[in-house]
């Protein structure tokens, strides 16, 4: 099972990055993340609020695992990935909202590629009924490298899911990932946002027996319509 070890209390990063994280800053340097990371909140449970929340400047995401539970900030954006960090090396880099990679965890997902075909690229909203697709996935340890995936994308529906005390009406998808041989055969799940495909929540296995859940706090939004 996986643990985090989240520090328990919330300290101030630097105020230069403070800045770059809710400004428009769309390369923030990957060197703030040793300061960024002095302001993750986490432990075996957290409990944000919206008044928490809008206290600290930073873009925030809510991260729950079977060993913990974290509050991570956004430290970086090249492109389209975005990198989450926590404190003690760990980070989660996403693409149009799904796990790209992971860093410092018991299982990572070291790279991940998604070819033309793949929804998320251009935003979940646009899905009106079945579509499939690959991915190549890279994951440590043990060298998994070049493990070829077959997925396959659902809407399920409109569902309301509560963030922060506020109610929001979102399209659920359901990814089904399978890879034959390699013993991984998983449903990642997404709630999206129907005016412009954003994902608020989701959950997703990142690695053989390695599961996140992913709540947007604080989101940074890229626009796509």
């Amino acid at each position: 099972m996986t643990t985090f070890p989240w520090r328990a209390s919330l300290r101030l990063a630097a105020l230069a990055a403070a800045s770059c994280a809710v400004t428009a800053c769309t390369d923030v340097s990957f060197g703030s993340a040793d300061t960024i990371r002095q302001a993750i909140r986490g432990g075996t449970e957290v409990h944000p609020t919206a008044a928490s929340v809008a206290a600290e400047p930073y873009y925030q995401m809510q991260v729950n695992a079977p060993g913990g539970q974290a509050i991570l900030l956004l430290a970086a954006t090249q492109g389209d990935v975005q990198g989450w960090y926590g404190p003690d090396g760990q980070a989660l880099f996403l693409r149009h909202g799904v796990i790209v990679r992971t860093v410092g965890l018991d299982a990572n997902l070291d790279h991940a590629t998604l070819d033309a075909s793949d929804p998320f690229i251009s935003g979940l909203q646009h899905v009106q009924g079945p579509v499939e697709y690959r991915r190549v996935l890279d994951w440590s340890p043990g060298y998994r490298y070049g493990v070829a995936a077959k997925a396959r994308l659902e809407p399920k529906g409109a569902e309301d899911v509560e963030i922060l005390g506020q109610a929001h009406r979102l399209l659920r998808y359901d990814e089904r990932v399978s890879a034959e041989g390699a013993g991984f055969d998983v449903v990642n799940r997404y709630w999206v946002d129907p005016a412009d495909g954003f994902i608020w929540k989701s959950r997703q296995h990142a690695a053989p027996g390695q599961t996140l859940e992913l709540i947007q706090l604080r989101p940074y939004r890229e626009t796509r319509t």
